[in-house]
């Protein structure tokens, strides 16, 4: 009986203006959101920790063979300081290790230094430990040193002036065990388990091209449909591109120290030189693809007219990205790419001839702008790139002996590549 009563009102419900299947839409849209977001959060975790699951079995090994070296081989029966020492120095910006471990050193080094001297002349106590980390910051501060030199010798002079009363001759296995560490650290990343450098680049990469072309694709649709609001999430989302692009910095700078440290990657240093000269040209592209993005917005505000070809030439560019990621991954020439870049370029230029407003006009130069950082990050001079981007956009115009497809009457001047 129940039952047929609820059958009963769902089939009276479409009646009270549909208020029953517009709810159980939105409620549907929710949770197909929260879904999806769900795995969303999900693959980003298992992505992360991928990501850093070889500087974790790096520092788990570098910890404990510098407390074996420093206890067995040394004779410290307490070798804490040398295990921090290696773990410190692999938690040190990628690509930045070698120095890092000398800076470390440096540290200990004026902390040791302020703090023997301090203590002998002031003695120990709660005042003379703010004394003592006070001078050892000042001191590295003045020399010109890092933040990480002025931390270490911050917390060297803490270490001296709190432990030396109840542990003497701390200074010596101090500056040892951090000398320890740090080399230990270095002969971990760089001869027992030097990570492959094209993979971690590779693995960094993909978060920075996925967003951008992500965020072109949307663009894209948005122009389709003329949603203004789609494109201005898509501005919105490509504007937060700083953290891709900074992992993807340091991916490079880690591969090119690991490339020149470890013996067994040498063989790699000729492809990480091409990533590292692709990298300031994807972060021209992400930077044109929001001024195209910006305008799209304004074109769609403005209700000028989109041609079909606009919209795909900015969904070819996307997949230009993709293509560039793949082909880098697989170690292939991009040659793939390039052409779909190429071909980006040739529906701007269709989409030119068919008739653009203002904006469009701005949407189709960045169109070839980014399609010609996409092809210098592909490994083509930038010469030669602009040279291509003329040409594919010139093409229909070569054909027609610079006449429009239809009345005869010369077309308009091409908008500028950069």
């Amino acid at each position: 009986m129940a039952r047929d009563r609820r059958l009963s009102f769902l089939r009276r419900a479409p009646i009270r203006e549909g208020l029953v299947d517009v709810d159980g839409a939105r409620i549907a849209e929710a949770m197909d959101e929260l879904r999806t977001r769900g795995k969303a959060t999900w693959h980003d975790r298992l992505h992360r920790v991928r990501t850093v699951a070889g500087l974790a079995v790096q520092a788990g090994l570098a910890a404990a063979l510098s407390y074996l070296f420093s206890h067995r081989v040394l004779g410290n029966p307490q070798p804490v300081f040398a295990p921090i020492s290696a773990v410190g120095t692999l938690a040190a910006s990628v690509g930045q290790r070698t120095r890092r471990t000398v800076e470390l050193i440096l540290g200990v080094a004026i902390g040791v230094l302020l703090g023997d001297g301090l203590i002998y002349v002031l003695g120990t106590g709660a005042w003379q430990l703010g004394v003592v980390v006070t001078a050892a910051i000042v001191l590295s501060i003045f020399a010109g040193a890092s933040v990480s030199v002025v931390i270490q010798a911050a917390a060297t002079a803490v270490l001296i002036v709190t432990l030396s009363p109840s542990t003497k001759n701390l200074e010596v296995p101090r500056f040892i065990d951090a000398a320890v560490g740090g080399g230990i650290a270095l002969l971990v990343t760089s001869i027992l388990l030097p990570l492959n450098p094209l993979r971690v680049i590779n693995r960094a990469a993909r978060p920075a091209l996925d967003l951008l072309a992500d965020q072109l694709d949307a663009c894209a649709e948005a122009l389709r449909k003329r949603d203004r609001d789609a494109a201005q999430r898509a501005l919105f989302r490509l504007r937060e591109n700083k953290g891709e692009l900074a992992a993807l910095d340091e991916a490079i700078e880690g591969a090119k120290e690991t490339a020149t440290i470890s013996p067994a990657r040498w063989h790699r240093r000729g492809e990480l030189t091409h990533y590292a000269d692709a990298a300031e040209p994807i972060d021209r592209a992400m930077r044109n693809s929001g001024t195209l993005i910006r305008r799209s917005v304004t074109l769609i505000e403005d209700e000028e007219p989109v041609p079909e070809p606009m919209p795909d030439a900015v969904a070819h560019l996307a997949e230009s990205v993709r293509l560039l990621r793949h082909e880098f991954a697989a170690g292939q020439e991009p040659q793939q790419a390039r052409e779909r870049s190429l071909r980006a370029v040739s529906e701007a230029s269709r989409a030119y001839a068919e008739g653009v407003g203002f904006s469009g006009s701005v949407v189709i130069a960045q169109v070839r702008t980014a399609a010609s950082d996409l092809l210098v990050a592909s490994g083509i001079d930038q010469e030669e790139a602009n040279r291509l981007i003329r040409q594919s956009f010139g093409e229909r115009e070569q054909r027609t002996g610079g006449q429009s497809d239809r009345g005869g009457s010369p077309r308009p001047t091409a908008p500028p590549v950069g």
